[in-house]
């Protein structure tokens, strides 16, 4: 079976065809990648250079004297192992929430089909179309007198899981896998007298690994990233995210160093990511059972 492309397979095997179709390619791929791997050298390079070379024009493209010291002043004076443990913290427990509702939600929208089911999913995607800063004074509101029990989050680590909880877009990702495992197996687990929840935990979750993992991976991203939010919420210092603790300690810090401390804090989404890219890329892409 053929595929059609944007160039005819006829064009690609002359010679002059041939010959602009792969400069063309290299130089789109080449493109790219000076655009998203620039800025991660010019990082990495940054913060080994002194403060006087970092702040030259034109700047240099490697460092003249290599500084390793400055990671060691970074780690030390921003205090970087306290701001990554809470990060990790934070991070896991968004994983931990919003696994278990959000798949919890996905699943009864996909398969237990309550009433006015696509309405409740057509208004959880709906919020997708509002701003994100729309929703930070009436969140913000809210994590200061929860309602019903009064009581204030801040600095709680669960001003950041909740709202992380209500993740239209993850309900939505883990609903379509679930729409594509085929209804028979519902049906004979039924047949064996298996209740919804054993259905859940023994069928369902076993052939959903791919995109529970891609899920994991968004919400551990979701809260490295994140500035704005835990800075409102999370004002002390013994409570600070890496990217709050990182820019709190900027001011008054040389930008060799602080840059270091970026590098630092990039470090393990950059693992995880090279980790486990076939996994988030399998659970993106899995949309059918093959019998």
């Amino acid at each position: 079976m053929s595929s059609r492309t944007l160039v005819s397979q006829a064009q690609l095997q002359r010679g002059r065809g041939k010959v602009v179709y792969w400069i063309l390619l290299s130089v789109v791929v080449l493109g790219f990648t000076l655009v998203f791997l620039g800025p991660l050298y010019w990082m990495v390079t940054g913060a080994l250079k002194s403060g006087q070379e970092i702040a030259q024009t034109p700047p240099t493209l490697w460092p003249q004297d290599p500084q390793t010291q400055n990671y060691v002043d970074a780690w030390t004076n921003l205090a970087l192992g306290k701001l990554l443990f809470n990060t990790f913290y934070y991070a896991a427990g968004a994983v931990v929430f919003q696994l278990v509702f959000d798949t919890a939600a996905a699943y009864s929208l996909s398969k237990l089909r309550p009433v006015l089911g696509n309405v409740i999913l057509g208004l959880m995607l709906a919020t997708l179309m509002i701003p994100a800063m729309v929703l930070i004074v009436p969140q913000y509101v809210t994590v200061i007198d929860l309602p019903i029990l009064h009581i204030n989050l801040l600095d709680s680590p669960f001003s950041i899981w909740l709202p992380l909880v209500a993740n239209a877009f993850n309900i939505f990702l883990l609903k379509r896998f679930f729409d594509s495992i085929p209804e028979d197996l519902m049906a004979a687990a039924m047949m064996d007298g298996a209740s919804p929840l054993r259905t859940l935990w023994s069928i369902i979750l076993p052939m959903s690994r791919p995109i529970l993992g891609v899920v994991a991976i968004f919400s551990v991203t979701a809260v490295w990233k994140d500035f704005l939010w835990p800075k409102l919420v999370m004002p002390s210092p013994e409570t600070r995210t890496v990217s709050v603790g990182i820019y709190a300690f900027a001011g008054g810090t040389p930008q060799n160093v602080v840059i270091a401390a970026s590098v630092i804090a990039a470090i393990p989404t950059v693992i995880i990511f090279l980790i486990f890219q076939r996994n988030i890329m399998s659970g993106l892409t899995s949309g059918s059972l093959k019998g």
